[in-house]
């Protein structure tokens, strides 16, 4: 992705743009089926924009009228960014398996701050956007 940053400070507001601008396919972990829940609100609101949305959450079947894959090595598609929504503590899996399907960014939702494993994606080259 053009201008994407891999370093540890904050990315720029036009390099958020460019990442959601690149990004075609997001994955979001934790979506919640729960109308009220921000994952759901985001998700929707990206799958109104044109987003491709793939719910990765292992409690639900469909959300949002997409199936739902228990992790992301169970997509069967490219995903693009990997947008997240689990506690701090819970997204070092996340990250592995974003490594791992080779998605180009990754996106910590507001309050989910974990140093850690923003500096593992970095490592492995993704675009890293965190509490935001």
């Amino acid at each position: 992705m053009v201008g994407f940053r891999t370093d540890s400070e904050p990315p720029p507001d036009e390099e958020v743009i460019g990442i959601l601008r690149e990004a075609k396919t997001i994955a979001v972990v934790g979506l919640s089926p729960r109308p009220e829940r921000d994952s759901h609100m985001v998700a929707s609101y990206l799958k109104s924009q044109g987003y491709d949305i793939i719910p990765v959450n292992p409690t639900i079947d469909e959300v949002l009228g997409q199936r739902s894959y228990p992790d992301l090595l169970s997509v069967p598609k490219k995903v693009d960014l990997v947008d997240v929504f689990r506690r701090p503590s819970e997204v070092i899996p996340v990250v592995e398996e974003a490594i791992r399907i080779r998605a180009r960014a990754i996106w910590f939702q507001d309050g989910v701050i974990n140093e850690k494993a923003a500096n593992m994606a970095r490592a492995a080259g993704l675009s890293v956007v965190m509490d935001r």
